[in-house]
């Protein structure tokens, strides 16, 4: 790899990992203390007064200052029984917040495998394209070496060779953004059981094997090798 290859690379992960964490922002506890009517409920759980506000006209389509919806509110929270009120008032369960999140990618991220199937049972869809990396939520769980939920985005129809605006695969980023440790290797080994390319390469032409290779990850290459990956 040219010096030049390598630090344009070595920016883009550091400026994955520095932001990945920033991106998707939970209301704060402040924003919590402020919110009223449908925010208010959905940010305690209360699905009998969505209920009630809904059919009294409040506007469930309602955004606070980072464009999150009562639903997104209720999902950053884990309050699946408020996202089941207001998906059946009428919220879209696909609707995205300002940094372009959606229900399934919250769940995912904060590693909420109960809050993720429910926005799944609501219609919410593993096939968005979200995040300002314009990713998956199977890319940001992969990231994360959250195992299960990978398992369960692959079940609902995840893409799975969807190439965010990193040049990054779910299958690549569980390399060169895991640890090569147990999680990692066991989201890597799914994707891979589940189909994904093992020879879709990054933007500077590396393949998921040289990028393991490259970082010691002996069981990750192993897993690839064994898959027919070059």
């Amino acid at each position: 790899m040219r010096p030049s290859t390598f630090v344009r690379c070595s920016w883009l992960l550091l400026l994955a990992v520095n932001t990945t964490a920033l991106a998707q922002i939970a209301p704060s506890a402040g924003e919590r203390a402020g919110y009223t009517g449908l925010f208010a409920a959905a940010a305690r759980g209360d699905a009998t007064e969505i209920a009630r506000l809904a059919k009294a006209g409040a506007d469930t389509g309602a955004r606070d200052g980072h464009g999150r919806t009562p639903l997104h509110v209720a999902a950053f929270a884990g309050e699946r029984d408020a996202m089941r009120a207001l998906v059946a008032a009428g919220v879209d369960p696909n609707t995205l917040e300002s940094d372009r999140y959606d229900i399934v990618t919250i769940a995912a991220v904060a590693n909420d495998l109960a809050t993720l199937k429910a926005a799944l049972e609501l219609g919410g869809s593993a096939k968005n394209v979200t995040s300002r990396y314009d990713g998956t939520a199977l890319i940001a769980a992969a990231h994360l070496g959250y195992v299960e939920i990978v398992r369960e985005l692959i079940r609902a129809g995840a893409p799975l060779d969807h190439v965010n605006n990193l040049g990054w695969t779910a299958l690549i980023e569980s390399i060169v953004l895991g640890d090569g440790g147990a999680r990692h290797t066991a989201t890597l080994e799914a994707l891979v059981r589940a189909g994904a390319n093992v020879n879709l390469a990054d933007r500077g032409g590396t393949s998921p094997l040289k990028l393991a290779q490259a970082r010691g990850y002996r069981e990750m290459a192993a897993i690839l090798l064994a898959a027919n990956a070059r």
